[in-house]
C-alpha cells in the first residue's frame, strides 16, 4: 500500500521530469489526464538526511486574477532538491483537473539593479480560469528523503469590473464635468457627451459594489486633451475615452481603465509607485517612437513605455500598442515592487523599439500569455527573473530583431511553452556572458534566417541556437528549430545537427523544421525595416511540428492530435483576438 501511494503522489508531482499521468504511453497518447487521483502520503519515517528533508511551511494563493491564481508554498529543508508539489483544482463540487507541478525555487540572493532576497519554496499559477469563481485547490508536497503533506486551499477570481446595477447616469458636458466631477459618489456613471475636454485629476472613490464610471457616452468621440490623473485612486472605471496624453495612476488600486484611444509623446498608461489589481484591457495605445534603425535599443532614438506597471494583481490584456521603447512593461531596479500574479494576456504589440514586454524584475508568477509581436528590437524581456516563475506562453514573435528572449542579468526561473517565433538571424539567441538558470522550455517553435547587423547590433549567422550563457539546470526539450544551419550552442556543448543536439543536450526529443512547418510558409524577412504585418503562423497539417509536442497539465489538455503540436497554435485552431475586442 505504501509503494502505491507513493506512485500516486509521484506521479502527480513529476512534470519536472515529463512524467505523464499513471497509465499513460507518454507523448503520444491523445490528453492528459483532467482527473488525477487524490493525494495521500505514504507511510514510514524519513530517511534521508536531515537536511535533505522538506518542513512544509505557509501555503497561501495570494492576489488572485480574473482569469489565474497563484501558488506559492514555503519551505525549510531539501538542500538536495528532489522535493516536488503536485496541484489539482477543481471548482465548488466540480471535477479535479490536474495543473502544472509547481516550479522548486530554492532560496538565494542576487545582485542586480538592487539586492534581491526570496525565501526557499515552491511557485505556479493556474491558468485558464473563469472570473468570479471559488476554486478549491489541492497541494500534494512530497520529499523521497522524508517530508509529505497534502494541503487545501480556497480562492475566488476576480470578477470583470462593471458598472453597479442600476447605476444612476450622470449626463456630462465639457462645462459641467468639474462639478460632477467634484461631487461624485460611489456607484454613479459620469456619462461623457462629444466634446474636447481638459485634461483632469479625478479626487473621487467608488467602492468594490459601486464603482464610478468616467465614460463616453454611446457614438460619442470625447477628446481629454492632455493626461487623466487617477493617483491614489479606488474602484474607478475609465472607459471609451480618446486622450491626447496619459493615463497615471500611482498608488492606485482596483481600477479598470477599457477601451480607451491614447496618443501621446511620452508614456501612456502608468504607474511609477505601487499600484494594485488594475484592469487595462480593450485600449489601443499609440506613441511617437518610430520603427528604423537608429531607434534600436535601450540607449536608440525612443520613448515612452506604452503599458507599464508595478506592484501585484495586474491585468493587461488585449490591448493594442504600438510605438514605444517598451510597448509593455514592469518596472526595474529598486523602483520594483511586489511584482507578482501579474496577467499580460492577448495583446497585439509592434513597433517596440527596445522590448515588446519587458517583465524585468518579476518577483515570481508573471503570466505572459498569447500576446502577438511584431516589428520589436527584443521581444519578451525577462532581465532578470527573481526566481521564478516567469511565464511565457503561447506568444508569437515574427521579426523580432535580436532575440526573442531576453533572459539577461542572471535571470532566474523562467517557464517557456508553446511559442512560435520566426525572424532574421539566430533562431533563439540570447547574447548575454551573464549566466541564466533553471529555465523551463517545452514545445516551442523557433525559425531563423540570414543574419545581419542593425544599430550596431549582431543578431547572429543564423545558427538555431545560440545560448552560450545557459547555466545550472536550464532544461529544454520538445521544441522545433530551424534555419540556415542546423547548428549551435547551448552552455558549452556545441552540436552541428539534429542528432548531435538530441544526443549530447536535454533536446532529446527536438524536431528539425523549416517555413513548410506553416500552413502559409513562413517568409523571414528581407530586412527588418519597413515595418512588416503580422503573418499567419498556424501550422501544416502532416507537418514537422504536429503531434510531437509533450502533454503538459492545464496548458494543453484539449490538444486535437495524437499528441500536442509545437508552437502557439494547435492544428485546425482559429487565430485568437489579439488586441481590442
Amino acid at each position: 500500500m505504501r509503494r502505491l501511494l507513493l506512485a500516486l503522489l509521484l506521479a502527480s508531482a513529476a512534470c519536472g521530469d515529463d512524467a505523464t499521468t499513471p497509465g499513460d504511453g507518454g507523448a503520444g497518447d491523445a490528453t492528459v489526464d483532467s482527473a488525477p487521483p487524490p493525494p495521500q502520503c505514504p507511510d514510514g519515517a524519513p530517511t534521508g538526511a536531515p537536511a535533505d528533508q522538506t518542513t512544509p511551511g505557509d501555503a497561501s494563493l495570494p492576489s488572485p486574477t480574473l482569469r489565474s491564481l497563484t501558488v506559492e508554498w514555503l519551505i525549510d529543508g531539501d538542500a538536495n532538491l528532489n522535493a516536488t508539489v503536485g496541484v489539482r483544482f477543481r471548482t465548488d463540487g466540480g471535477t479535479w483537473r490536474q495543473g502544472l507541478p509547481l516550479r522548486r525555487i530554492p532560496a538565494e540572493t542576487i545582485v542586480t539593479g538592487g539586492t534581491w532576497t526570496w525565501a526557499n519554496r515552491f511557485a505556479g499559477s493556474l491558468f485558464d480560469l473563469e472570473p468570479a469563481t471559488t476554486y478549491e485547490v489541492e497541494l500534494a508536497l512530497l520529499d523521497p528523503d522524508g517530508g509529505c503533506e497534502v494541503r487545501s486551499l480556497t480562492a475566488t477570481t476576480r470578477t470583470v469590473p462593471a458598472p453597479m446595477a442600476g447605476a444612476p447616469v450622470i449626463a456630462t458636458t465639457p462645462g459641467t464635468f468639474a462639478a460632477n466631477a467634484a461631487a461624485a459618489q460611489p456607484g454613479q456613471i459620469l456619462e461623457l457627451a462629444a466634446g474636447d475636454y481638459p485634461t483632469f485629476t479625478f479626487t473621487k472613490d467608488g467602492t468594490a459594489t459601486a464603482p464610478i464610471v468616467i465614460r463616453a457616452a454611446a457614438g460619442a468621440t470625447v477628446n481629454i486633451t492632455g493626461d487623466v490623473r487617477l493617483d491614489g485612486r479606488a474602484f474607478v472605471i475609465v472607459e471609451g475615452l480618446r486622450i491626447a496624453g496619459k493615463i497615471k495612476f500611482n498608488d492606485g488600486h482596483d481600477l479598470a481603465l477599457v477601451r480607451n484611444q491614447i496618443t501621446t509623446t511620452e508614456d501612456g498608461i502608468t504607474t511609477k509607485t505601487r499600484a494594485e489589481n488594475v484592469y487595462i484591457a480593450d485600449n489601443t495605445v499609440v506613441g511617437a517612437t518610430a520603427w528604423n534603425e537608429a531607434a534600436l535599443g535601450v540607449d536608440g532614438a525612443n520613448i515612452g513605455e506604452g503599458i507599464q506597471v508595478t506592484g501585484p494583481g495586474h491585468v493587461i490584456e488585449h490591448n493594442r500598442v504600438s510605438g514605444f521603447r517598451d510597448c509593455i512593461s514592469l518596472t526595474e531596479g529598486t523602483e520594483a515592487i511586489e511584482q507578482h500574479s501579474i496577467d499580460i494576456a492577448h495583446n497585439d504589440l509592434s513597433e517596440c523599439a527596445d522590448d515588446a514586454i519587458e517583465a524585468d524584475f518579476c518577483f515570481h508568477d508573471c503570466r505572459v500569455v498569447g500576446n502577438r509581436v511584431t516589428n520589436s528590437f527584443i521581444g519578451l524581456s525577462s532581465q532578470p527573473g527573481l526566481g521564478g516563475p516567469t511565464y511565457f506562453i503561447r506568444n508569437v514573435q515574427f521579426n523580432v530583431l535580436l532575440t526573442p528572449f531576453k533572459l539577461q542579468r542572471g535571470s532566474i526561473g523562467d517557464v517557456l511553452l508553446h511559442n512560435t517565433v520566426v525572424k532574421r538571424g539566430d533562431a533563439f539567441g540570447i547574447f548575454t556572458t551573464d549566466v541564466f538558470s533553471r529555465q523551463y522550455a517545452r514545445n516551442n517553435l523557433f525559425l531563423g534566417g540570414p543574419g545581419g547587423t542593425y544599430g550596431g547590433y549582431d543578431i547572429g549567422e543564423g545558427r538555431v541556437i545560440s545560448l552560450s550563457a545557459a547555466g545550472t539546470a536550464v532544461d529544454l526539450d520538445y521544441d522545433g528549430y530551424g534555419g540556415p544551419m542546423f547548428a549551435g550552442r547551448i552552455g558549452a556543448i556545441t552540436f552541428g545537427s539534429l542528432d548531435e543536439l538530441r544526443a549530447n543536450t536535454t533536446e532529446q526529443h527536438a524536431v528539425q523544421i523549416d517555413a513548410s512547418a506553416f500552413a502559409t510558409p513562413a517568409t523571414i524577412p528581407a530586412s527588418p525595416f519597413p515595418a512588416l504585418a503580422p503573418p499567419d503562423l498556424r501550422l501544416a497539417a502532416g507537418g514537422a511540428a504536429v503531434d510531437v509536442g509533450l502533454p503538459l497539465p492545464n496548458i494543453n489538455d484539449a490538444h486535437a492530435g495524437s499528441a500536442p503540436d509545437l508552437g502557439a497554435y494547435e492544428l485546425g485552431a482559429e487565430l485568437p483576438t489579439y488586441g481590442p475586442r
